[in-house]
Parts: C-alpha cells; structure tokens; sequence
C-alpha cells in the first residue's frame, strides 16, 4: 500500500461556513423611542413599553384592560404633542436616538486606534434599531463576546433589567450563543460624577458670564431630579433610589454645593400608586412658596 505524507489541513473543507477573526462586541442598550410623532407610532412604542411586566408589574387580565382601552385612546395624543416639541425634524427621530447613535459613534472611534478587536452597535429596548438587530450584527462581524451596556447609570428592575432581559430572549433563539457579559450600575464612578459636576459648572458659568445687560447670579438652590418608580419597587428591593441619592450627594460634594440648597427629587410619576419621594413638581411649589427666586435643575 503506498503511503501518503499527509499534509494537516488547517482550513475548513469548500463547504464550510465562513469563519471570522474572533471579536469582543459590545452592545449600547438605551429605553427607545417612537418611529413618529403621529398617534399610531406612539400607540405602538407606548403599548410595548407599558405591556413590559418590568415597568408595570400589575397582573394582566387587570392591566391590559385598562391599557388597551382607555390609557392607550388619550396618552399617545398627549404624548405625540410632547415629542414634536423635541423631535430632531432633519433626521427625523426623537433626541434619544440622535444623542445614542452619536454616543456609540464617538465610543467607537475612541476604541478604535488601540483596541480594533472591540466593536459597538446600539439598540433599544422598545422599537428600532431593536436589541435583536444589535446583537445579530456584532455577531455577524465575528463577536465571540458581547458585553450588554444598559445606559442607565442607576440601576432599576424597570430599566436596566428589562434591557437585559430582551437581550436573554434573543439569545434563546441563536444557534451559536456569544460569551455574554451585562455592566454593572455606574451610579458612583468618578468619571461618572465628574462629567455631571462639569456639565452644573459649565452650565452656570454660562449664566454669569453671557453678554445681557443683567447677567443672571448663581442659582439659590439646585434640584437634582430623577426619574420617579413606584415607592413600592423600592420595597421589594430595586436599589434604584439609594443610587439616585448617592449620584446627588457625590455631584454635590464635587461641586462644594451648600447641603440645605441642594434637593434629590424625582419627576413622572404615574397613577394612584405612592411613588419615590420628594417629588419634583411639589417641591419646586415649596422653594416658590419659601420666597426663593432663582432655581437650577439637573435632570
């Protein structure tokens, strides 16, 4: 029998499926917005958003009633007129999407030079570009690796969970699952912390120093408002709030702001629930009713 020098083939057979360079991909998770601001897209966006069992966790046959007929006939209307206020009309989009798709493009070219290997899309938990499309194409581009970046600094249940979440379910679906990894909150980063601080500074120098015959003086007081949740989330152990006060005090500190001017409330809330207090509008009713005149708000 003639032998044969066997080469070792190091490459897939002519059939194969194409195989890429390995990659660490990372996915920037933001909430979403509406495709339009007529009455039909927000319908849409608002229906998923409010159907998701993280942001409003009351049993179905109660919620979905309530939901589909009279919350989901009058709010869309109220909420269309609030989006054309802000919406981005050259590109057609909410703000949201604009600042994130900007935000993974600088990310990007930041990484880019020193870490190619590392590559970044962006999704949204409700509507487009959705999480589905955002993990498909790291993979597509060879991500072995995804870590999941849910953009909320504070982590809640409501949020960054239910990002996360949509993300596991697209995972259920592939056939070659990546290495998957979520970021924990930055709620108390210093670069985090810094950034705000900067963002008050710049903000109220801005006010001392513009050109009006009057320039305005430094704010009395500074509201740092948050998202509101309900009281009851808290309850149950969403760390959401504690987070939201540790962000406050630390911005505070950075900016050496006198403690008894300075105020954590939080804004949006909804139904007959108690919600995270202070809230924002009553407590800017109080400071007016105590005689204070010139207000700042973080939000």
């Amino acid at each position: 029998m003639p032998t044969q020098n066997h080469m070792h083939h190091h490459y897939p057979p002519n059939d194969h499926p194409e195989i890429k360079p390995a990659r660490i991909g990372v996915l920037l998770m933001n909430l979403g917005t509406p495709e339009g601001t007529d009455y039909l897209s927000l319908r849409r966006y608002l229906g998923e958003f409010l159907s998701d069992k993280r942001v409003i966790d009351y049993p179905s046959w109660l919620w979905q009633p309530l939901l589909q007929g009279v919350i989901l006939t009058s709010r869309p209307l109220r909420s269309g007129a609030a989006y054309r206020k802000i919406w981005n009309k050259e590109r057609n989009e909410s703000p949201l999407k604009t600042y994130t798709r900007s935000q993974c493009e600088k990310i990007r070219a930041a990484f880019q030079k020193d870490h190619p290997e590392i590559i970044f899309e962006w999704g949204m938990r409700y509507g487009h570009p959705s999480v589905e499309s955002g993990i498909r194409n790291l993979q597509d581009q060879g991500a072995r690796k995804i870590l999941l970046f849910a953009l909320y600094p504070q982590y809640s249940a409501a949020t960054t969970a239910s990002a996360y979440d949509k993300a596991f379910d697209v995972l259920k679906d592939l056939r070659f699952q990546p290495a998957v990894r979520t970021a924990p909150p930055w709620h108390d980063d210093p670069g985090y912390i810094e950034a705000l601080a900067n963002s008050v500074r710049t903000k109220l120098a801005g006010l001392e120093g513009s050109n009006q015959e009057k320039p305005q003086k430094k704010p009395e007081h500074l509201i740092m408002s948050f998202h509101g949740l309900p009281k009851r989330y808290l309850m149950a152990g969403d760390p959401y709030h504690c987070m939201c006060r540790k962000t406050s005090r630390l911005v505070r500190e950075a900016l050496a702001w006198p403690e008894d001017h300075w105020h954590t409330t939080f804004q949006s809330r909804f139904g007959p629930e108690k919600w995270l207090e202070p809230y924002t509008d009553k407590t800017i009713e109080d400071l007016a009713r105590r005689g204070v005149k010139s207000l700042a708000i973080i939000s």
